[in-house]
């Protein structure tokens, strides 16, 4: 799975974009929230970016986040992606605090109004657990076990099967 991370060459992607869009690095940091030295690394291919910061990359490039684990940066109007296709996204030792492994699931759609992913995590204790934000909404379904969700002061407790979607 790293070999296939390293193949999409996330960083050289973005870099890519960033100087198409005449952006310097403070540029696309003011316009992400993200450091400068957090860009770099991600642009060097030095760290790999959780969901929500490509995610935050993405809308500043004018890209759907899918865009950067495409191998051809083609559209179709209908993606079927193998189970043997899938690039997942593996925590590694420079990203372990995030507790989570994820696998876009349409990435070679470029035009999408949504972008799906299965999501693997990990058991957190509530102080250990990174949370972020984005602009949007979120889709959740549990496949497998149990997810508390929270909000705010709510506390909603997630089964398999159950489902939930918030603005985000």
């Amino acid at each position: 799975m790293k070999d296939e991370l390293a193949s999409l060459d996330i960083g050289n992607q973005v870099r890519t974009l960033r100087n198409r869009r005449g952006l310097t690095l403070q540029d696309l940091a003011d316009l992400t929230g993200l450091s400068k030295p957090n860009l770099s690394q991600i642009e060097n291919n030095l760290v790999t970016p959780p969901i929500a910061t490509l995610l935050k990359i993405a809308t500043a490039l004018g890209v759907s986040i899918g865009y950067f684990f495409q191998a051809d940066n083609q559209d179709s109007s209908i993606v079927v992606t193998r189970r043997t296709d899938r690039y997942g996204v593996a925590k590694g030792p420079h990203i372990s605090h995030i507790g989570y492994q994820y696998e876009p699931l349409a990435y070679p759609k470029v035009d999408k109004s949504m972008e799906p992913f299965i999501v693997n995590m990990e058991e957190r204790e509530p102080d250990a657990i990174v949370y972020n934000n984005h602009r949007g909404e979120e889709f959740v379904y549990v496949l497998e076990g149990r997810l508390e969700f929270r909000c705010g002061d709510n506390i909603v407790l997630l089964d398999e099967g159950d489902s939930l979607y918030f603005d985000s």
